[in-house]
């Protein structure tokens, strides 16, 4: 029997990537509802998708993760829920605590408490690399909201809660790949410090990774991908060569480097091959399952800085991909 599945944050960049590419590739699921509070990206989607088959497939609700009793009637019947509604910019975090601690944490619980009530049999929380040893106070509200989803499973009964913990979505709404576009005509370009290096992950990527994820987790992960990172000045040759360069100082809460998976987090964390698994030592169901799989070293630890790197040339077809060709459709 197909399944019903819900996205949070359903017009954000991430939940339009799998919509699309849901409706475009021949959806397996009976029906996908968008939820969000955009109305007008709601009006964009629609208006994108409605030549399209499995059009009737979708299903548009307005509503925001801090209204409970909104979600109550929007999980209705629902199977699969993944949750990528959340709010982002690091600096503006620094400002407005109490707006994304309403969002990224109780909207997380009241996520949890009505999938419980309506009995949704999985949810995928999609996370960030400033979860992991946060020195900002949005990544402090992500690992809080991990937290919550990997310790809902030790009462939900059936139900089944898993993280997904990625780095920055090339050419995604806010990424530095997408500002960067935005300014290779100036004359010069702005970067914080030239040490910075970033994780990168690809739309596609992020969404085979969590369609990966509904089938195979089996409760309270914090699934982690393996991929390649790059050097902040390499992105800047990218875009042109022999920039101009202006240092501005690194913003409010920023990193120099990334992490995914602190040494801390080593103890309980397994390779599966294209990705890790971070397994909570509470649950023993799940971790009995992944007791066949080989843990890394103690001590292990999983940043930008200690990472593969993407040459510039394969920058320049990233850009070329995820940025130039996507903005000719």
């Amino acid at each position: 029997m197909k399944k019903n599945i819900l996205i949070t944050g359903g017009t954000g960049s991430f939940g339009q990537a799998f919509v699309e590419n849901e409706v475009i590739n021949n959806s397996n699921y009976n029906k996908i509802i968008i939820f969000s509070r955009d109305e007008y990206k709601q009006f964009l989607l629609k208006k994108k998708l409605s030549n399209f088959k499995n059009f009737n497939k979708l299903r548009f609700f307005i509503g925001d993760v801090r209204d409970k009793d909104r979600l109550m009637i929007a999980l209705r019947d629902v199977d699969y829920v993944i949750h990528a509604a959340a709010i982002k910019q690091i600096d503006n975090a620094e400002y407005n605590p109490i707006e994304y601690i309403k969002t990224n944490i109780i909207g997380a619980q009241n996520l949890i408490e009505t999938s419980i009530e309506k009995k949704v049999e999985k949810l995928i929380a999609l996370s960030t690399d400033k979860a992991s040893s946060p020195i900002n106070l949005y990544g402090a509200t992500k690992l809080c909201s991990d937290k919550l989803f990997v310790s809902a499973n030790n009462y939900a009964g059936e139900n089944i809660f898993t993280v997904v913990r990625y780095g920055n979505v090339f050419g995604s709404r806010g990424s530095v790949a997408e500002v960067f576009n935005k300014i290779k005509t100036e004359d010069n370009f702005t970067i914080t410090d030239k040490r910075m290096t970033r994780f990168s992950i690809t739309l596609n990527e992020s969404i085979d990774m969590v369609n990966w994820c509904l089938k195979n987790s089996k409760g309270g992960e914090i699934f982690v991908p393996k991929i390649k990172s790059y050097r902040i000045l390499d992105l800047v040759k990218a875009f042109k060569s022999n920039p101009r360069i202006k240092y501005i100082g690194i913003r409010p809460g920023e990193k120099i480097h990334e992490e995914m998976i602190s040494a801390s987090e080593s103890r309980s964390t397994y390779d599966l091959g294209k990705f890790y698994s971070i397994v909570p030592e509470s649950n023993q169901k799940t971790l009995k399952y992944y007791k066949k799989f080989k843990k890394v070293f103690d001590g292990f630890s999983y940043s930008s800085n200690n990472n593969q790197f993407l040459s510039v040339s394969e920058l320049k077809k990233l850009i070329n991909n995820e940025i130039t060709k996507k903005q000719k459709l």
